[in-house]
């Protein structure tokens, strides 16, 4: 469960959900199965597209590129929170979440933004994550086994894709293997956050009691874990305030959780489509590197990302106005002809591959590598150990209903 993620989903789809026809286009069952058409529409017809209610819709690589690197483009949850509230947005889920939290990485803009993730980056460095190579591909192969065993069919996305990024996250931050189960159920009810409140911010709060206490252990005795590290940070710069500290924690863990998770679906049921890419990969698993990449540019789980304009822009040669808020539909920004070749073609040896999948500027997502990583490893080891691999027969596809996320309900597959 990515914060950025829950948070867009407590502010529901409002700004789409009342604009025109070209942006609720998006919100049908047809978009749903497949929403490539219409960004493709949206590029052709109106790139900076402003709606009705004054909500933008950002479909070009161009234009979307220039406003990730904008700091006149907000992501501060306050100006947020404004901007919603004036299109009558219920943001009662998304106010007591980020009140309960502070002033954290995903919700601030620089300078606070900048001191909170230099102190992430001194700790979740390339090393680090690289390091974890060898306990992913044991996690992967643990549920591979699990699933294998259970029978000649499985769900890749509860068997495999769910569990593998929870899993990491614990080996990662030292969490114990026996508080697995309960860290789980807290991300579950982090996730039902639009439909429960209360049952949420319980959750949470037990979830910030559990992490302080993991804190508190690691000041007395310090291991080679992500938390340690973050504590020796923290006592390097006195700027960084406790709630500050667990802040970075509980976006940290939470981050990456779902992306991963819709990553591996979504890339799988790409490479399933197109048996030509698979056998490619099955030929040489040299190639699992530029094929995840390319798999993120194909069919990315975070589809697009919401930005409030700070003060006056000028994007696309259109004003975008102090106060508008504006969707950044990465999505449609991968299948950009003007910047990629052939674009709607999965070609895992595409070369350039400059996509924005995880974002770009000071938001770039710190979890990325990791989220590679963990698709690296799992597509790899998959395609590797289960040379039958298919789409099980009567197989209905199902997406979230969210325009923001592409995300499968599951993939029933055999081998």
């Amino acid at each position: 469960m990515n914060l950025t993620e829950t948070t867009d989903e407590a502010r529901d789809t409002a700004g789409l959900a009342r604009s025109d026809d070209l942006a609720a286009a998006l919100l049908t069952p047809e978009a749903r199965r497949d929403p490539y058409p219409f960004y493709a529409r949206m590029r052709r017809e109106d790139p900076v597209h402003r709606s009705a209610q004054g909500i933008w819709y950002l479909t070009r690589y161009a234009d979307v590129e220039a406003a990730l690197s904008d700091l006149r483009l907000s992501n501060d949850r306050d100006r947020m929170t404004r901007a919603y509230t004036a299109l009558g947005g219920d943001l009662k889920a998304f106010s007591r979440l980020t009140d309960r939290l502070g002033r954290v990485m995903s919700n601030t803009d620089p300078p606070d933004h900048a001191r909170l993730r230099k102190l992430a980056n001194r700790a979740f460095t390339a090393r680090r994550v690289e390091a974890l190579r060898d306990g992913i591909q044991r996690i992967v192969d643990r549920l591979i086994d699990e699933a294998v065993a259970a029978g000649p069919t499985m769900d890749l996305i509860e068997a495999v894709a769910s569990p593998l990024p929870m899993s990491v996250v614990c080996e990662l931050f030292g969490i114990p293997a026996e508080d697995l189960p309960q860290v789980k159920t807290w991300f579950h009810r982090f996730g039902r956050l639009s439909e429960d409140i209360d049952k949420s911010e319980a959750a949470i709060e037990q979830y910030e009691a559990y992490l302080a206490r993991l804190v508190h252990d690691r000041r007395a005795d310090p291991g080679d874990d992500l938390i340690s590290a973050l504590v020796a940070t923290q006592a390097q710069d006195d700027r960084l305030t406790d709630s500050e500290l667990l802040a970075t924690c509980f976006v940290l863990i939470t981050a990456g959780d779902e992306t991963t998770t819709h990553l591996v679906g979504n890339g799988m049921l790409a490479l399933l489509r197109h048996p030509d890419q698979l056998a490619r990969l099955r030929a040489d698993p040299t190639l699992i590197r530029t094929a995840v990449e390319e798999l993120a540019r194909y069919d990315t789980p975070t589809q697009a990302i919401v930005r409030v304009a700070a003060e006056d822009v000028e994007i696309g040669g259109r004003t975008l106005r102090e106060g508008e808020l504006a969707y950044l539909f990465l999505a449609a920004t991968n299948r950009d002809p003007e910047r990629f070749e052939d674009p709607d073609r999965l070609d895992l040896t595409r070369p350039g591959n400059r996509h924005l999948s995880f974002g770009n500027g000071p938001h770039f997502c710190l979890g990325g590598p990791l989220a590679k990583l963990q698709a690296e490893v799992a597509v790899g080891t998959l395609v590797r150990r289960l040379p039958h691999l298919r789409t099980a027969d009567g197989a209905v596809l199902d997406w979230r209903p969210n325009p923001l996320q592409r995300r499968l309900t599951a993939l029933p597959l055999t081998y």
